[in-house]
């Protein structure tokens, strides 16, 4: 299969909370937001990718874009909005796993209008990826919604719900109708429905969706296609900081479904997502999100045996 990767969602700074050796909390900022880091993740895994999205016009701007560049991803979907200030993902952490609260009013990420995308840059994609809370803001939605409905890219969707911001479940669930794949944590099915994994994946599944996995950290990740479900178990790995994890899985599993295809049966979305939990736990062998996606040759040094 051939094609790029377009990824519509948010670009924003994280201040990532750390402790000095002699006990002060500092904080240390990293270019982050999950969609960026989804298109980061397969841009570093070797496939084209355009990240589409709004930001502000300060300096924090202009290193998004820059970082961007520098990682290959394409910027021909983002829109810079004058007098908009770049917002902030203030992360602390309970051992690996990371809070965020977000600051910055009106938030950057969340000014991308239809008007703002290309339909020619969707169209002739090979896959698109829409999700997160960006969704939340109805000028991203309608650019969304505008991308979905265009013919040609496979779909596919992570909610990534975020409890501190909000999450509109009809919008999930519309999504998730039309999606080739939908990608979610075990905490997004209890933040969402109260549901297992199982219950999510089965609910996602009725709804329309082609594929569902559902990641469950350390202990793996559960695929469901075509009514039947297989685990996948993750690598064991010291792990840091979860920071991105989720979002190396879409980009793992994007990846392998513009290099590879789409699958057709369970065990073929059970590969693809074998590799993808490989990826997101070398990523949680380094902290922060986006800088921390790896390349295939890292993959590989890693996993040796690991088929890919």
């Amino acid at each position: 299969m051939t094609g790029h990767a377009v990824v519509i969602g948010e670009a924003l700074v994280d201040l990532l909370e750390s402790t000095t050796d002699d006990g002060q909390i500092v904080y240390h900022p990293a270019i982050g937001g999950a969609p960026l880091n989804v298109a980061v993740g397969i841009a570093r895994l070797g496939a084209a990718s355009e990240f589409a999205g709004s930001v502000g016009d300060d300096p924090w701007a202009t290193r998004i874009v820059d970082f961007l560049t520098a990682t290959g991803v394409g910027t021909r979907g983002v829109a810079t909005v004058p007098g908009v200030a770049t917002t902030f993902a203030v992360t602390t952490f309970r051992g690996i796993e990371p809070t965020f609260r977000f600051y910055g009013d009106p938030p950057s990420y969340a000014l991308l209008s239809p008007a703002d995308l290309s339909t020619a840059l969707v169209g002739s994609a090979g896959l698109l990826y829409c999700g997160s809370m960006c969704l939340l803001s109805p000028p991203v939605l309608a650019a969304a919604r505008s991308a979905w409905a265009t013919p040609g890219p496979i779909r596919v969707f992570d909610p990534n719900v975020r409890p501190v911001v909000g999450v509109d479940p009809d919008v999930v669930a519309e999504f998730a109708a039309t999606a080739d794949l939908v990608k979610l944590s075990s905490a997004d099915a209890a933040a969402l429905w109260g549901e297992s994994p199982e219950h999510a994946a089965g609910r996602l599944l009725d709804l329309g969706a082609g594929a569902v996995v559902v990641t469950s950290g350390a202990e793996g990740a559960l695929v469901a296609h075509a009514a039947a479900t297989v685990r996948v178990p993750a690598p064991t790995v010291t792990a840091v900081d979860a920071t991105g994890a989720g979002d190396a899985t879409m980009a793992a599993l994007s990846w392998g479904i513009l290099t590879k295809g789409l699958p057709t049966t369970l065990d073929g979305w059970a590969d693809l997502t074998r590799v993808a939990v490989h990826v997101a736990a070398l990523v949680c062998e380094s902290r922060g999100g986006a800088v921390s996606m790896p390349t295939v040759a890292a993959l590989q040094a890693r996993f040796p045996t690991l088929p890919l």
